[in-house]
């Protein structure tokens, strides 16, 4: 033993330090932080995830608890790596027990400083990939390094989050499992010295943690593998549509292009794209007899909008809502302007036709054309998101950007 270990057991309490036989204060106040983070995490996962949001003050909630489920995932990530930090630099005390249950509580705990990090971290990851409400309540950004905004990556990772998070609580149930049968059971000091630092009267003998360890790491790459086979694959935020077709006439093809909109939502931008959507544009650098020089029509498909982790509000009943209003159209005729061109004419969404002005540029090159534009709209023309009648939720204003590029020639 340690001369740390022979310390009587008042003075043994107050020491920080581990010894062979006990916890020191600020293992078992690591411990115990913990504990009380995890509890208040899944707790607040949970009803984050069944909150509803069909109102303002729903909406508000809802964010509130997600906000604070992933804040309190993050302090958990830090204090789990002083926690281990602090651990690596520690005496572990030695078991009461030996033989086979010592070898699955160690497993088990494994397990558990493991999942301690990697399912906040894959939280967090997952929160940096998806554009949406909810921000970690901190002042140093909610992006991470090589993490991109992407709809796939966001939904894979959330697959993976939650299936580490059924280890996590797998290997907390075992451990909460294995305290009630030291207490109640073998009446040992087990659960006494990470309460109160007592020392044990009897120890078994230390053991290794290198094949523990690796039985843990084997979980982890099943769980991993599993978690993997059961992420989506390709969009998981995109709703099946039929394919949508513009029905205008068309002198050019569009070859490709992006429909984007962002949205404001709980002070932050929020930017997404429409997977589904087709222009037929007929249109001619010279003038034509009405001083136009052609028209355009848009036709989009509202269901296959990808905006992070709100689409499915977006495309519900409340804003664009797909299911009785598939597709919205834009139509107009293309005017030169002062600077670049205008397309005159209305945007249609949710059957209500609204009067627009669409200022883009345009570099023709030959045949090929690349074209760029911008226009805002108010969600309150289209009757959309009635129950918040404020900004402070869900914005007013929505931006809508289109880039193209087009070859010259009918599409049929």
């Amino acid at each position: 033993m340690t001369a740390t270990a022979n310390i009587p057991p008042p003075e043994r309490r107050r020491a920080a330090t581990n010894s062979d036989a006990t916890y020191g204060w600020v293992a078992r106040s690591f411990h115990w932080t913990i504990a009380v983070l995890i509890l208040t995490a899944l707790v607040l996962g949970k009803l984050a995830h069944d909150a509803p949001y069909a109102t303002d003050a729903e909406l508000a909630r809802k964010a509130f608890l997600f906000s604070f489920h992933k804040t309190t995932g993050v302090t958990i990530f830090f204090v789990a790596l002083a926690r281990i930090l602090w651990a690596m630099t520690q005496p572990h005390p030695r078991p009461l027990h030996g033989g086979a249950e010592a070898f699955l509580a160690s497993i088990v705990h494994w397990l558990l400083y493991g999942s301690l990090v990697l399912v906040p971290a894959l939280g967090w990851a997952e929160h940096a990939a998806t554009s949406g409400f909810a921000p970690i309540w901190w002042p140093f950004g909610q992006s991470l390094p090589f993490v991109p905004q992407d709809a796939d990556l966001a939904a894979r990772l959330a697959v993976l989050h939650t299936t580490f998070v059924k280890v996590l609580v797998g290997a907390l149930v075992l451990h909460v499992a294995g305290t009630v049968k030291h207490v109640v059971i073998d009446r040992d000091d087990t659960f006494g010295r990470m309460w109160r630092g007592t020392r044990p009267a009897r120890l078994a003998a230390a053991k290794g943690h290198g094949v523990p360890a690796i039985a843990a790491v084997a979980v982890w790459g099943a769980t991993l593998i599993v978690g993997l086979n059961l992420a989506p694959e390709g969009s998981a935020v995109i709703a099946s549509t039929a394919a949508v077709e513009a029905e205008g006439t068309s002198n050019w093809t569009v070859t490709e292009g992006t429909l984007s909109i962002t949205v404001t939502q709980m002070g932050s931008a929020v930017t997404g794209s429409f997977a589904d959507w087709d222009a037929a544009i007929d249109f001619d650098e010279t003038p034509r007899e009405d001083g136009t020089l052609g028209a355009v029509e848009v036709s989009i498909a509202t269901g296959s909008l990808a905006l992070g982790s709100v689409s499915q509000q977006a495309t519900g009943e409340e804003f664009l809502a797909s299911g009785a209003f598939p597709t919205a159209r834009f139509t107009g005729v293309i005017r030169e302007a002062e600077v670049g061109y205008v397309a005159d004419g209305a945007v249609t969404i949710r059957g209500a036709e609204v009067p627009v002005v669409l200022p883009f540029d345009l570099d023709i090159d030959g045949d090929r054309a690349v074209m760029a534009g911008q226009i805002a709209l108010d969600r309150r023309d289209y009757a959309m998101g009635e129950s918040y009648p404020d900004e402070s939720n869900v914005g007013f204003g929505v931006t809508v950007n289109v880039a193209l590029e087009a070859d010259r020639g009918a599409d049929g």
